[in-house]
């Protein structure tokens, strides 16, 4: 599992070298292919783990609710102002990730 995980790291910083080297001079830098990188391993973590919280605070707000009904809309507007900010760190994620595409690099 180990060597897996490390040749998978390997292979993925030797990948975009290969490519640069066989480039004919000039091109447009070694910075966007890490760009592109970097925005796809952003968005990734930020999704999955995204997902992660939205389903922890779901899973505690019903539970919440389940143990005291009285309170259910206190509880459920909570979640939900919490479930919209949890949200907005995917979509500052996926902003950064663009801008890191589109930004004219220095060759």
């Amino acid at each position: 599992m180990r060597r897996s995980m490390i040749l998978t790291f390997v292979a993925a910083l030797a990948v975009p070298g290969i490519a640069l080297a066989a480039e004919p001079g000039g091109g447009e830098g070694w910075l966007k292919p890490f760009a592109a990188i970097a925005a796809g391993i952003g968005m990734a973590l930020a999704a999955g783990l995204c997902g992660l919280g939205q389903g922890r605070a779901v899973a505690s707000a019903v539970d919440a609710m389940a143990r005291q009904p009285g309170a259910a809309g206190r509880i459920q507007t909570a979640m939900i102002i919490g479930l919209a900010l949890i949200e907005s760190l995917a979509l500052y994620v996926l902003v950064m990730g663009v801008l890191l595409l589109f930004v004219k690099w220095p060759v």
